[in-house]
Parts: C-alpha cells; sequence; structure tokens
C-alpha cells in the first residue's frame, strides 16, 4: 500500500508520481478533490492533461477509483473521458469505478464560484473558478446530489434538488443579484 499526498496547493508532480508508481499496483484510488487539479502526464503513450481521473487510467491493466470525497463535474468528467479515448485510452467500467457517493458538482456551484470571485475583485483569492470549494460548503450542510443519486432519480430525489434549488436562489439573488436558477 502507496499513499500519495499532497502538502500545498498543488504542483507537487503527484498525477506524474502516481502515473510512474501504478505501473506496480492493481488498483489506484483518487479519493477526494475535483476538476480543478491539472495533473500533467507524459509517458510512453503520450502526454495527457487529467483534472478528474486518476493517474492511473493511462494503464489499462490498473483499475481505478473515483473515491466518495471526490466532487464530480459531470460534464467535465465526460470531456475527459472523450478526451482520452480520442487518444486510444480504453475507459470501461471494469478500469474506471465511481463511488455512489462522490459528490455532484452542480453548474449552480461554478456559477456562484464565479459570482463571488466578481464580487471580492482586487481582494479575489484566485478560484480555478470550478465551483469546488461551494461543492464542499454544501456537502457539509447535507444539500448536495451524490452520484448514486443518479441510480434512483425518483420523486424523493427530485423533492431533494427542489430544495436545494430554493436554498442556492435565496444565496443568489440575495447574495449576488443574479437571476435564479
Amino acid at each position: 500500500l502507496t499513499a500519495i499526498t499532497g502538502i500545498n496547493w498543488g504542483d507537487e508532480g503527484k498525477g506524474r508520481m502516481v502515473d510512474l508508481l501504478s505501473q506496480e499496483y492493481d488498483i489506484v484510488v483518487r479519493y477526494q478533490g475535483g476538476n480543478n487539479a491539472g495533473h500533467t502526464v507524459k509517458n510512453e503513450r503520450g502526454k495527457f492533461v487529467l483534472n478528474l481521473l486518476p493517474s492511473g487510467i493511462l494503464r489499462p491493466e490498473v483499475v481505478c477509483v473515483m473515491g466518495n470525497g471526490m466532487v464530480i463535474d459531470l460534464a467535465h468528467l465526460d470531456q475527459e473521458i472523450h478526451s482520452l479515448r480520442e487518444k486510444g485510452i480504453d475507459i470501461n467500467p471494469d478500469h474506471l469505478k465511481i463511488s455512489n457517493r462522490a459528490t455532484i458538482c452542480m453548474p449552480y456551484h461554478v456559477q456562484q464560484d464565479k459570482l463571488e470571485e466578481q464580487r471580492l475583485g482586487a481582494a479575489k483569492f484566485g478560484s480555478t473558478l470550478r465551483g469546488i470549494a461551494y461543492v464542499y460548503g454544501d456537502k457539509y450542510m447535507k444539500k448536495t446530489l451524490r452520484m448514486g443519486d443518479l441510480l434512483h432519480l425518483d420523486e424523493a430525489v427530485k423533492k431533494r434538488l427542489v430544495t436545494m434549488v430554493d436554498s442556492k436562489n435565496l444565496v443568489m439573488e440575495g447574495s449576488y443579484g443574479a437571476a435564479p436558477i
């Protein structure tokens, strides 16, 4: 068992190290974070830029897991998978597992991130504008959907989504003067 963790905000080479070490492992797990990450990997198959997928995805014999601590922007995930497939990387359910407890990054999280950076002006904190902090905030307030919810889009999930959007609109309209979602 080997764990690679960062000690700062990034740019530490974690993705490159995971790619290198994944040659010797059967499973690679990304346990947290979202598409604000940027892992550039150069190997015998080419140069790849990954944001969401674990770096082990480039090795067909490795099972990659996106863990329950991750926040997943579905549109970005689709785009990243499509881009890798265009470069000859096989991605399939035997090779990629996604936790049913991973949190979904909604478009309004990205919108709120951008609105807050605009509000802060010169005092902005330099967000990647991907909504990650707002997803995690909502996660801990129990105001998010998780990947497993997509398997059961029943009335209870739809009702929860309506209450989440109503709550987010209080912030969007009241704090930012933005149009409702």
